[in-house]
């Protein structure tokens, strides 16, 4: 019996390592599985490398063999650089284009169709540019205007007319409340290549009035490109407004399409009429010399003038006239329209900049140019949106 009992046990024990080792088998088998799920492959577009990326593209990333889960992208500075994800996440691509010369960090999180997750970081630098353009943009940021006042867009370096309507789409006019305008291109009196946005009628006081240009990798033409985006804002003013009545001798001014003053002056001579139409004022100076080389008279004079409100860039002004002693009885001047001192500081302090000027009953047959100053008034509603790019 004893050696039975022995023979039995020595039968089980195999039975039980076997199974053991079964078990630790199945155990291995399972643990080789998980390690062979394959990662989604993520891929990034610039990619990076021992060359700078080409500019004229958006960033995208995208996933095979699994899912996006997450993208995060930063520029050199560490600002965020916004884009949209699929809703399968498949693929997601920034909003705007590369920038010159700008180092990005893109850090993905993805899912494999299998569940495994995986993570990386990845960085490029894109190439730099052979010319950056600029802009200068009017009215500036937190300025309070007149209710005839363009946002007007001045570019540095010339806009090709084939990227034109890729500029212009790019800029976007959000106002508060909703006021329709039109984007329309325009040669400055510089001959720099600018871009006007005016209402179809004039704004209501009070408008908030938002630009946002998202110019960042847009090129411009003729090797030049657009490094980052500009954002400006700007309130709309009183409704001041000057009718200057040329036979009359006289400037009136209107506040919210009420008469409040009238002031005498001169306006131009018959051989030099002040131009007529809807003039926007572009600035003002306190005091001024008035050289009339600057309009093509040589050295016929050099006077001081005070309380000076521009309208043209080629010298179409309101101003202070006490060399005059036939100011509101003789249209005598060279183009502008001249008053006593006091009366051209109370015209200089009622208008502000994007404030408009009438001039009405001239002689002169000649149109301002509309970029010879902020003149988009000097064409119709119709006119203005032929000069759009994108119509």
């Amino acid at each position: 019996m004893h050696a039975g009992t022995r023979r039995h046990t020595a039968r089980l024990i195999p039975a039980a390592l076997a199974a053991g080792l079964l078990l630790t088998a199945c155990g291995t088998g399972a643990g080789s599985s998980k390690a062979a799920e394959p990662a989604a492959k993520v891929t990034v577009t610039p990619a990076g490398g021992g060359s700078a990326a080409k500019l004229g593209s958006p960033i995208s990333v995208k996933a095979d063999g699994g899912k996006l889960t997450a993208v995060d992208v930063k520029d050199g500075e560490g600002a965020k650089v916004p884009g949209k994800l699929t809703a399968d996440g498949a693929s997601w691509t920034s909003e705007g284009k590369v920038r010159p010369k700008t180092t990005y960090t893109v850090t993905t999180k993805a899912t494999s169709t299998g569940g495994k997750e995986s993570s990386a970081t990845s960085t490029f630098t894109t190439e730099q540019a052979d010319k950056v353009n600029k802009l200068t943009n009017t009215p500036g940021n937190g300025q309070t205007v007149g209710t005839g006042m363009p946002v007007s867009i001045l570019f540095d370096h010339p806009i090709a007319k084939s990227h034109r309507a890729e500029v212009e789409k790019a800029l976007k006019v959000t106002t508060q409340p909703h006021v329709e305008g039109a984007w329309g291109w325009v040669t400055d009196w510089s001959g720099k290549d600018r871009i006007d946005w005016r209402p179809k009628d004039y704004w209501p006081s009070g408008t908030k009035v938002s630009v946002r240009g998202g110019l960042g990798g847009i090129n411009s033409g003729d090797s030049g490109w657009f490094a980052r985006d500009y954002d400006f804002d700007f309130t709309i003013g009183a409704d001041h407004k000057a009718v200057i009545d040329v036979p009359s001798h006289t400037l009136t001014m209107y506040d919210g399409g009420k008469a409040v003053g009238t002031v005498k002056g001169s306006a131009g001579s018959p051989q030099d009429p002040t131009r007529g139409g809807v003039h926007t004022v572009r600035s003002k100076n306190a005091a001024e010399t008035m050289d009339s080389a600057t309009i093509g008279h040589g050295d016929e004079w050099m006077l001081d003038s005070k309380w000076v409100t521009h309208l043209t860039a080629s010298g179409t002004f309101l101003h202070s006239a006490p060399w005059n002693n036939s100011v509101g009885v003789v249209n005598n001047s060279h183009g502008c329209f001249g008053m006593t001192t006091s009366d051209a500081k109370r015209v200089y302090d009622f208008l502000t900049i994007g404030s408009t000027v009438e001039v009405k009953g001239t002689s002169s047959t000649k149109q301002t140019g509309v970029g010879n100053g902020l003149e988009v008034w000097q064409e119709n509603w119709q006119q203005w949106q032929q000069r759009s790019a994108l119509k």
